[in-house]
């Protein structure tokens, strides 16, 4: 089982009071249990409980492991909320799962949805995270209006994928693996057409999922495991002989 603590300094981590109680009450570990942490910026920690409060509970570092491989390349989604906010809750959950360093939640034209609570979608990544065993936690930005992402996006690559009437290149064709990617997916209506010119504009290409129409998730779900598996390749391959 892993546990994650954002503090972790001077050789100590200490839990906060969710975490402790059910490390302490839930689960019954007990002063002197060697557990494993992580600090969702890529390492794992061997520790030792040492205080075992439900209120808090403290750890000893006794070791720190990077998690390999290292992915050649930071994924960034930018997507738009969807109105049932289960379904976008099922997507960071799963994205988590499968490999995404940043995502955006999106405000457009066409959103369904304009607010959200980023407070207990970060729990959802973090017990995603835990529960696939990552070390990486996601970073969950704000709800962002979709012109200032656009503006602001500072990727190598910036896909935008969407509707076309003509069927675009698969995202699976146009991805560098060895350079920072970002895919931008829209609400169930869709990018509108001067979002889709905005885009561009900033340089943004457009591109397509399949000829299948997907509902936000999967389109945004299908994007992850694409690049995910350019990833895995690129780093499969080792360094050239």
């Amino acid at each position: 089982m892993l546990f994650y603590c954002s503090r972790i300094e001077d050789g100590f981590a200490r839990l906060d009071e969710e975490e402790s109680r059910h490390l302490v009450a839930v689960l019954r570990r007990k002063q002197g249990d060697i557990l494993r942490l992580t600090d969702g910026r890529g390492y794992f920690y061997d520790a030792e409980l040492v205080e075992a409060g439900k209120r808090h509970a403290l750890f000893r570092i006794l070791s720190k492991h990077s998690a390999l491989p290292e992915r050649p390349a930071r994924l960034h989604l930018a997507v738009a909320p969807t109105k049932q906010i289960e379904r976008f809750e099922w997507f960071l959950e799963k994205a988590t799962e499968i490999g995404v360093d940043e995502i955006t939640p999106l405000l457009c034209q066409r959103s369904e949805r304009d607010k959200i609570r980023t407070d207990r979608l970060e729990k959802i990544l973090v017990s995603a995270m835990k529960q696939s065993l990552r070390a990486q936690l996601p970073r969950l930005n704000d709800l962002t209006p979709f012109s200032k992402f656009v503006s602001s996006a500072a990727e190598a690559q910036k896909f935008i994928a969407w509707c076309a009437a003509e069927p675009l290149p698969h995202l699976k064709a146009l991805v560098d693996p060895s350079k920072d990617i970002v895919v931008a997916i829209g609400p169930e209506g869709d990018f509108s057409p001067e979002e889709v010119g905005l885009a561009s504009t900033n340089g943004f290409m457009g591109t397509g999922l399949g000829a299948a129409r997907l509902r936000t998730e999967t389109a945004a779900l299908l994007a992850v495991s694409t690049v995910n598996l350019s990833l895995i390749a690129e780093t499969e391959k080792g360094p050239e002989q």
